[in-house]
């Protein structure tokens, strides 16, 4: 009986083995003649079936480099080094290394800053003093932290990852921008600080043609964690372009918040169309400000400071009232959302240009006390917030920073649906993977940990308090591999706006 049993068993293996010849065989040969008679691709034409592996070999190389070969320093557009610090710091790990810095110190643009020799010995980290925005508004707003998270909508990321952002704002004090896309349960049920941006598409406050509805957004504004509006223009990912959310991610959730049909692609015009002139944008900003009562300001990457000179003279014409209360500086690093490579490789400046011509541009019509400067543009590390303050930036935000404290691996898969740590997708399976309670937790303290080292830094430079880092601070490397004094080599630009 176990002998017949034995011989049946192998007699089943057998024809199994047999079958999955047949079937290797038949595969092959079908291969063959397809890749044989098609007429795309050269490579498969000429070597049929051994040319499939090209593409085999170029979609996992590109993990390969990830985690075998490229060095700590070369991947982007963020290396290991960066991601690694960003990791430990979420998880409240000790950041202390050993045997000397891995960073190239001499490359040119190496920024380096200039240590006191008689720093003070009462603490190793000095505070940060808090800002009011909008003084002139009947609902000011003094936020928490000088580090915030920066626009990123529900669509663009999961349910759960816009539950885990904004608990962790929360439970830190810092504010969370919540994109074009609207607001969204779970923006508002954590009670984090809000900044409410207004894209183009004006999803969320727009009525049904489309239009800004002040019905609508008094009812935001009459949330008490609303505390301002964001008046998007453009954004460094894609300058002159507008959102893009493809439709397979436009769920009806979604959907109902944006005011579109469940599963088209939501594609936000490339501007307002209300919005033709400085003198547009102002009255705008103004008729925002006074539906809501709140501070409003706008949002833009820059290729020239020339129209931010005409919008500061047409601010000293009119009335203060109509100032914009702060603005959002993007630099063309700026990378979160979805956009052809020509615009993301190509347009606009980035933020260690454009931040220093804006300032100018504020210092030389004495309008720094009155408009506000947030810097964004891949600062996800304390030394790149350090630099945004010197330069005259009053507040950093961070998208990508808070998305690799969620666990976000770089994958460059945010606009297919396929995210695999559960951040950019809305596939159930996939969001299962983040769970909200530790990554909130996550995000709260890598927002901690940046404001701390920031204030680290400022104590090493010798100055009371973080907002008293100037350009005299910093050291930068030149095209010839010197050290010099930042103000030498881009002095110009900070004084006069370029």
């Amino acid at each position: 009986m176990v002998m017949e049993f034995g011989l049946s068993v192998i007699a089943w293996l057998g024809i199994v083995l047999l079958s999955v010849l047949l079937g290797t065989i038949l595969w092959l040969v079908y291969a063959y003649l397809a890749d044989k008679r098609q007429p795309r691709h050269a490579i498969r034409r000429n070597f049929p079936v051994i040319g499939r592996f090209r593409y085999l070999f170029e979609y996992i190389g590109e993990f390969f480099r990830q985690y075998f070969f490229a060095m700590d320093r070369e991947e982007l557009p963020f290396n290991r080094a960066q991601r690694g610090w960003v990791y430990k710091a979420a998880k409240g790990m000790d950041g202390t290394i050993a045997f000397g810095s891995t960073r190239n110190m001499s490359a040119p643009g190496t920024i380096m800053f200039v240590n006191s020799p008689f720093p003070s010995m009462a603490t190793d980290a000095v505070s940060v003093q808090a800002i009011t925005l909008g003084n002139q508004c009947r609902h000011p707003y003094t936020p928490q932290k000088i580090f915030n998270i920066s626009g990123m909508s529900y669509g663009a990321l999961s349910q759960a990852a816009v539950t885990a952002l904004s608990q962790g704002a929360k439970k830190v004090g810092c504010w969370i921008n919540t994109g074009e896309g609207g607001v969204s349960p779970y923006h508002l049920e954590s009670g984090a600080d809000l900044v409410v941006q207004i894209g183009t598409a004006k999803y969320g406050v727009r009525n049904e043609s489309g239009e800004l509805c002040d019905n609508k957004l008094q009812s935001l504004a009459a949330h008490e964690t609303v505390k301002m509006f964001e008046l998007k223009l453009s954004q460094g990912a894609k300058p002159g372009k507008g959102g893009i959310l493809p439709g397979h991610k436009v769920t009806e959730q979604i959907a109902g918040i944006r005011g579109i049909p469940v599963g088209s692609d939501s594609i936000s015009p490339n501007r307002h169309p209300e919005i033709e002139s400085v003198d547009d944008l102002l009255d705008m900003i103004s008729h925002i400000r006074n539906v809501t009562g709140k501070p409003v300001g706008f949002k833009a990457a820059f290729g020239d400071v020339q129209w931010l000179k005409e919008l500061c003279e047409s601010v000293q014409r009119r009335e203060d009232d109509c100032a914009p209360d702060f603005i959002t500086v993007d630099g063309a690093e700026g990378g979160t959302g979805a956009a052809p490579l020509s615009l993301m490789d190509y347009m606009a400046l980035p933020i260690r240009d454009a931040l220093p011509q804006v300032v100018g541009v504020l210092r030389r019509y004495e309008l720094t006390d009155r408009i506000r400067v947030v810097a964004s543009g891949k600062m996800i590390h304390p030394a790149d917030v350090a630099w945004a303050i010197a330069v005259g930036a009053d507040f950093v935000t961070s998208a990508r920073g808070f998305m690799f404290s969620l666990g976000c691996i770089q994958a460059l898969q945010c606009h297919k649906n396929t995210c695999p740590t559960g951040i950019t997708t809305h596939d159930p399976e996939l969001q299962q993977g983040l769970v909200v309670r530790e990554k909130s937790e996550r995000v709260a303290q890598y927002a901690q940990k940046v404001c701390y080292e920031l204030g680290v830094i400022a104590h090493s430079c010798g100055v009371p308090q973080a907002r008293q880092l100037t350009p005299e601070h910093m050291l930068m490397v030149d095209q010839l591999g010197r050290t010099r004094p930042w103000l030498e080599l881009n002095g110009e630009a900070t004084r006069y706006g370029g």
